[in-house]
């Protein structure tokens, strides 16, 4: 009879591939985070908003939408998040397969769960922007604020504070929530 050899992993990134399907986690620079299940209110905004911008890019045919939890590898080596609303134009050099997404997305929006304020609006802008995510949002369902930025060549540029609305400067467009 032969034994089974079990192979321990040799990276963070190892070990988030093994993780059950559906466990919130994310690499960020090879580091592994893990997140509690969503509030309600977070889920609430979370489904209108990516309802609302599914809607727009169907109608005008631009580009694809995605909720969490899904994977997004922004490398294959040491960063790979879960955004709660993930848009890329048609153009978007993006490949989709049964792990996740695998490139960098044209929009992103974290909606804040308690207690990780600091992780949207430092750890997870810093590699968005790293990366060149053109437009990032993040929501405060408490407080129903949305904090935008954009792309100026490599940094991050505000596009201002609203509230309980998403004024995409990408899309041309203000979603509610």
């Amino acid at each position: 009879m032969r034994e089974a050899t079990i192979q321990r992993p040799r990276s963070v990134m190892e070990v988030f591939k093994m993780l059950p399907e559906g466990t919130l986690a994310e690499v960020i620079e090879n580091a592994l985070y893990m997140s509690p299940a969503p509030t309600p209110g977070h889920q609430k905004i979370s489904i209108v908003l990516s309802s609302a911008i599914f809607n727009y890019a169907e109608k005008n045919k631009i580009g694809e939408v995605y909720y969490s939890p899904i994977d997004v590898f922004l490398d294959e080596a040491s960063n790979a998040v879960q955004p709660d609303i993930v848009f890329f134009f048609k153009e978007t050099l993006i490949k989709i397969d049964n792990t996740g997404l695998h490139g960098t997305p044209d929009l992103i929006i974290e909606i804040q769960s308690p207690g990780n304020a600091k992780h949207d609006l430092v750890t997870k802008k810093m590699l968005y922007e790293k990366f060149g995510v053109k437009e990032y949002w993040v929501i405060d369902p408490e407080s129903g604020m949305s904090l935008g930025f954009s792309m100026k060549g490599t940094v991050y540029a505000s596009l201002g504070e609203f509230k309980k609305e998403v004024r995409s400067l990408l899309l041309d467009q203000v979603f509610l929530f």
